[in-house]
């Protein structure tokens, strides 16, 4: 399988977003986005997306070059009509809003509606920690989704993921789960990888429970499950406030059916760790805390008890150093997509 660094990948992702019609600084913030998550180990919100998301331009699912628009606002909070833009262009142009509204008036929320996919949550979490900010994300898709819902088997639900970040002492903590048993780019990177999944992810088409991630795709389509197993009753409710907070309260909606594929609703909040409780006192009770976690007595062949986040920093080293290897078939997707449009390619 072909490695490459994070600048090739960065870079490739910047050339055939461009090429297919992005404006320069969309395809820098996405291509950014999207490499980033290959960085951290998150190959599922990796430069494998831009096949979806050249797919979603060219059937006008994705429309470059619109400008998120605030339709509500006060002092502590905004909701953003992204019109169907990249996802991760309107994020970051609400985060940077946010911010100051948060430093203004302590906390303060952003609802997100009309936008597509919004890649790792975790990214714009942890950049929040690293701002001195706690941070929640989390993103709905109002339409039919991809998972059942408790006892069901037929999609109903988006993955519906969830990331909370706040500062730690050497590095930011970062949360960043969905409420389903997987995410849908991870039943895609092994269709690709042609490896299978674990059990409990999904079922096929028929209701039977599969570790063959080609029964999701295949007709009749199969669904993820809710997080949780014998607890997925759990996860399932989860998901449905998520859907509240991020289709509801955003204005997005829920259960649609008229909406372009890959849109999402969002809802993020922001609390200034200064106002609140202050930077001194916080980072006091951190340190005490991480102490009190990592001195627990291990179970046996365990050698560390690692926080959100940890494993992630850890891979970002490594693929630094490293690089990132690019599965056979996401590869040959990505060469055949660069060749469409005229697109070099790094050296594998």
């Amino acid at each position: 399988m072909p490695v490459f660094s994070i600048d090739e990948l960065r870079r490739l992702g910047t050339d055939i977003l461009a090429a297919a019609g992005a404006t320069p600084d969309e395809a820098s913030v996405v291509a950014e986005e999207l490499a980033s998550a290959n960085l951290v180990g998150h190959d599922s919100h990796g430069v494998m997306r831009l096949v979806q998301y050249v797919d979603f331009i060219r059937n006008g699912h994705i429309v470059p070059g619109r400008q998120p628009e605030i339709v509500r606002e006060g002092a502590a909070f905004l909701v953003v009509d992204a019109h169907f833009s990249f996802g991760q262009v309107a994020a970051s142009w609400a985060f940077e809003r946010l911010q100051q509204k948060a430093k203004d008036c302590g906390c303060a929320n952003a609802f997100i509606r009309n936008c597509n996919h919004v890649g790792r949550l975790g990214s714009y979490t942890e950049k929040a920690a690293e701002e001195g900010f706690a941070a929640l994300m989390s993103v709905n898709a109002p339409g039919p989704g991809q998972v059942a819902p408790f006892g069901a088997m037929e999609r109903r639900m988006g993955t519906n993921p969830i990331s909370m970040a706040s500062p730690g002492v050497e590095f930011p903590h970062v949360l960043d789960m969905t409420t389903s048993a997987t995410a849908e780019g991870k039943l895609r990177v092994a269709h690709q990888s042609g490896l299978t999944v674990p059990e409990g992810w999904m079922l096929d088409g028929h209701g039977n429970p599969s570790c063959n991630p080609g029964d999701y795709y295949n007709e009749p389509n199969g669904c993820i499950l809710p997080l949780g197993g014998p607890l997925a009753h759990k996860g399932f409710g989860l998901s449905t406030m998520v859907d509240v907070f991020c289709g509801i309260l955003s204005g997005s909606g829920v259960g649609r059916t008229d909406l372009p594929r890959g849109a999402n609703g969002v809802w993020i909040e922001l609390i200034d760790i200064e106002q609140v409780v202050g930077r001194d006192e916080y980072d006091k009770w951190m340190g005490q805390y991480e102490t009190h976690i990592k001195s627990a007595k291990k179970r046996p062949g365990i050698e560390e008890v690692l926080f959100p986040g940890e494993v992630e920093k850890r891979t970002e080293v490594s693929r630094r150093q490293d690089g990132v290897i690019i599965p056979d078939e996401t590869w040959r997707q990505l060469s055949e997509l660069a060749g469409e449009l005229q697109v070099s390619l790094p050296n594998a």
